[in-house]
């Protein structure tokens, strides 16, 4: 029950994830990180396998320095989705990935932009996406409610939006989640949500006391 959030503003870009571990039925840990910084101005959104995740996302932050290191310059934004999507579609004529990425960078003569990467090597830019079941709601709000001009402030409104609905509507949601944003100041944490329920922890065992009494 995954989930990645992208959404490019003005002169930024934003992308969130859930922080859940899941395998199978079981939640191992609530604070996986699954948006990796690539570099100052690089964030890389992934959703996937967990082991496909945490080795390929890791595997692009390493070459992008490596490049870096022997060329003394780094990479665009532009360039780092293009490698991304080769690296995906030599490994599915080998022994595919299962992730999907959304990656989105600051770039000073280009600004900010985002790429849409799945796991079958299919690469798109875009102003907005999302990978996942909460895509389902997520893509319609942003149809809706999304413009190019946003500010920082409008953007996290709308994907915390986005968190709302896929907690209200998914059967079994994610409910803790990471922000982050990228600019011409870097690449850095904005927020983390995290669920509290309203409810103390013995209101629904009372409430199904009741009930039993009163039937």
């Amino acid at each position: 029950m995954e989930c990645v959030i992208g959404v490019v503003g003005r002169d930024f870009a934003v992308v969130a994830a859930d922080t859940s571990a899941v395998q199978s039925i079981l939640v191992h840990k609530t604070d996986e990180d699954k948006v990796m910084v690539l570099d100052s101005h690089k964030l890389m959104g992934a959703s996937g396998e967990p082991g496909d995740r945490v080795q390929f996302t890791e595997y692009i932050q390493k070459n992008l320095h490596l490049y870096q290191f022997r060329n003394t310059i780094p990479l665009s934004t532009a360039a780092t989705a293009n490698f991304t999507r080769g690296e995906l579609a030599t490994a599915l004529r080998r022994n595919p990935y299962m992730v999907n990425v959304i990656l989105a960078g600051y770039d000073k003569d280009v600004g900010a932009s985002m790429y849409y990467i799945d796991y079958i090597a299919t690469l798109h830019k875009i102003d907005k996406g999302a990978f996942g079941y909460g895509s389902y709601f997520c893509l319609s709000l942003m149809d809706k409610l999304y413009h190019p001009d946003m500010t920082v402030e409008e953007a996290v409104d709308l994907v915390d939006k986005c968190i709302k609905e896929i907690r209200l509507r998914l059967v079994v949601a994610p409910q803790n989640f990471v922000i982050k944003v990228v600019d011409k100041d870097g690449a850095k944490v904005y927020a983390r949500r995290e669920y509290i329920s309203d409810s103390p922890p013995d209101a629904a065992p009372a409430t199904a006391s009741a009930t039993a009494t009163e039937a």
